[in-house]
């Protein structure tokens, strides 16, 4: 059989070394960076874009629900406890990001279950841009974590 050796010496190490740092990484502060970056997200999407994490635009309020609405209220704006209430919380190997408003859940995956006639508008989630961001964060805190071992 033919073929090629290749003899790996001096760079081994320095990969092991590298690999057996990934091993023992504590994720806590990376978790929290990328919770910080959805939470923002998050926040954006209510505040600003006001579309579903896929990109299709959240339904118009109801005709008679928009005559209620008085002082420029935009949708899910009301008084901004929702936006307000979007945070995150790490768990030891976990994100959550989210809401503890119940009508939150109502937002998030419409009322017809509970017999509220309201459209679902989520507002949680990942776009296709948001998983970007949150891969170059990630990237990034890897790229420090490993130079800071070399």
């Amino acid at each position: 059989m033919a073929g090629v050796g290749i003899v790996i010496d001096g760079e081994f190490a320095r990969l092991a070394e590298r690999l057996e740092r990934l091993a023992e990484l504590e994720l806590g502060e990376l978790l929290d960076l990328v919770g910080s970056e959805v939470e923002s997200q998050t926040r954006r999407r209510i505040e600003s874009e006001k579309t579903d994490p896929e990109g299709s635009a959240w339904a118009e309020w109801s005709d008679n629900y928009a005559a209620t609405r008085k002082g420029g209220k935009k949708l899910l704006e009301n008084e901004g406890d929702l936006l307000d209430s979007i945070t995150f919380e790490v768990g030891e190997d976990e994100l959550v990001v989210g809401t503890n408003l119940i009508y939150g859940a109502i937002h998030q995956f419409g009322g017809e279950e509970v017999g509220i006639p309201i459209e679902a508008r989520a507002y949680l989630g990942l776009s296709d841009e948001n998983e970007d961001d949150v891969l170059v964060l990630v990237d990034d805190w890897l790229d420090d974590q490993l130079t800071e071992a070399a």
